[in-house]
């Protein structure tokens, strides 16, 4: 597993209570759940290079496609 990189982070108490909200919908923590939008945005906006993406998450086997 990568090192995480820790950092201060501080936030409306609004936002930070939806994001708690989120994160507890989909089963995660905060953390993970920022974590989580961060990289789909970075993904969706194309600067995400292959070898900084995490393996699927799920165990389906690889297709031969």
């Amino acid at each position: 597993m990568s090192e995480k990189k820790k950092f201060l982070l501080r936030l409306d108490e609004g936002l930070y209570s939806n994001l708690e909200k989120w994160a507890a919908h989909d089963l995660r923590s905060v953390n993970a759940q920022m974590e989580f939008l961060l990289t789909d945005a970075v993904r969706k906006a194309g600067r995400l290079k292959a070898e900084d993406a995490d393996p699927p998450k799920d165990d389906a086997p690889p297709s031969n496609s």
